[in-house]
C-alpha cells in the first residue's frame, strides 16, 4: 500500500474512534443529567408530603370535661347487666354551657354519648363584667346551689361540678354554695337550673321603661 492510502485509512480510523467517544460521552452526560432530575423530583415530592402533613387540624372552641364515671348494674330476668354512666360538662368559655348524662357498655362509647347529649342541651348565660347580674338559687331534684355575683379578682369560689358548669360558661368571679344533694349530677343540674333562670339587666330595663345607665345608675 501507498503511504497517502495508510495515511488516509489512519485518519479514518482516528474519526471514528473520536466520534464514538463523543457519543459515548453524551449518553453519559444525558444519563446523569436524567439521574439528577429523578433525584429533585424525588426530593420536591418528598419536600410537598411533609408540608402537606405538617398542616395543623384546627381547633374546636369547644372544651369537654368529665365530671364522673360509674359502675351501673341493671337486674334483668337472665341475671345482671353492667353498664358505664359519664357526666360530661360541655362549654365553649363565651356564655354557652350543657351537661350532658348517658350510659353505655364501653366507658369511651358512654363518654362520646354523653358529649353529643351535652351539646344538644345548650343553654345561653348572660354574663355581665364576668360574673352573673344577680344572686340566684337553682334547684334539680334533691339538688340546690346558690349563686351570687362577685367583685373582679375574687375568682370562682366552688367545688366539685358546680365549678366546672361556671368555668366552662366563661364567668370568673362568683361565690356558689351547695345547699342540697352531694351527688355531682343533681349539682351539676342544679348549676345550670340556676344559670338559666338569670333575668339580663337589658329585659329588665325593659320591663320598666328606662335605660340600660338609668337601671344601673
Amino acid at each position: 500500500m501507498d503511504l497517502e492510502n495508510k495515511e488516509e485509512m489512519v485518519s479514518e480510523v482516528t474519526e471514528t474512534v473520536e466520534a464514538t467517544t463523543d457519543a459515548a460521552v453524551e449518553e453519559v452526560v444525558v444519563e446523569e443529567n436524567t439521574a439528577e432530575d429523578k433525584q429533585s423530583r424525588r426530593r420536591s415530592r418528598g419536600r410537598k408530603q411533609k408540608i402537606e402533613t405538617s398542616e395543623e387540624k384546627p381547633q374546636s372552641e369547644w372544651t369537654e370535661r368529665v365530671v364522673q364515671i360509674r359502675r351501673v348494674t341493671k337486674v334483668v330476668k337472665g341475671g345482671k347487666k353492667l353498664s358505664f354512666r359519664a357526666v360530661v360538662i360541655v362549654g365553649n368559655k363565651k356564655g354557652q354551657v350543657g351537661v350532658g348524662c348517658a350510659k353505655a357498655s364501653e366507658v369511651i362509647i358512654a363518654i362520646q354519648k354523653a358529649i353529643a347529649d351535652g351539646r344538644k342541651n345548650l343553654i345561653t348565660v348572660p354574663i355581665f363584667k364576668t360574673t352573673i347580674p344577680h344572686p340566684i338559687t337553682g334547684r334539680s331534684g334533691s339538688g340546690e346551689v346558690m349563686l351570687k355575683p362577685a367583685s373582679q379578682g375574687t375568682g370562682i369560689i366552688a367545688g366539685g361540678s358546680v365549678r366546672l358548669v361556671l368555668e366552662l360558661a366563661g364567668i370568673e368571679n362568683i361565690l356558689s354554695k351547695s345547699l342540697g344533694s352531694k351527688s355531682p349530677l343533681n349539682a351539676a343540674y342544679a348549676t345550670i337550673e340556676a344559670l338559666k333562670s338569670l333575668t339580663p339587666f337589658s329585659e329588665v330595663a325593659a320591663r320598666r321603661g328606662l335605660t340600660l345607665a338609668q337601671l344601673l345608675n
